[in-house]
């Protein structure tokens, strides 16, 4: 049975938390990610402002959608009560142009008492990069030299 972890956190309890969430999102599954969620979950992910389950899994349909070989690292900055702050950084290749991208970004996070995050803040830029530079994501094989 899968272990629901709920607010207060404590440090240890945080990064589960956190490592959940990685895995969550690195598995690029908009119907598994958006089940850590509460229905009427507040976003602001760069400029879009969303609300709602339905509203999270097209946002991130979409965005798996341009962004090939996701690939996320989360770290814990800042926990209390029913907060956590994490930073991160994810590459990317983008389905349109073929550039590759480093996005680094920061995410501040409220959970219900059920343990379902009701509000996700996060501020994201992203820094084109040579496929060369990659330090969390895989090239394909078929872009890979040899």
């Amino acid at each position: 049975m899968k272990q629901i972890i709920t607010p207060p956190f404590t440090h240890e309890s945080a990064l589960k938390k956190v490592q959940l969430a990685e895995d969550g999102w690195n598995s690029r599954n908009p119907e598994k990610v958006s089940m850590a969620y509460s229905e009427d979950s507040e976003w602001r992910n760069r400029d879009i402002f969303l609300k709602g389950r339905p509203a999270i899994q097209n946002f991130l349909a979409g965005k798996w959608q341009k962004e090939l070989h996701y690939k996320l690292k989360k770290q814990l900055w800042a926990f209390c009560d029913n907060r956590i702050a994490v930073r991160f950084e994810y590459e990317w290749l983008n389905a349109e142009t073929g550039q590759w991208f480093r996005s680094y970004g920061n995410e501040n996070w409220e959970f219900n008492d059920d343990g379902l995050m009701k509000r996700r803040y996060a501020s994201i830029n992203d820094v084109a990069i040579d496929p060369n530079d990659l330090r969390i994501a895989t090239l394909p094989p078929e872009k890979r030299a040899g």
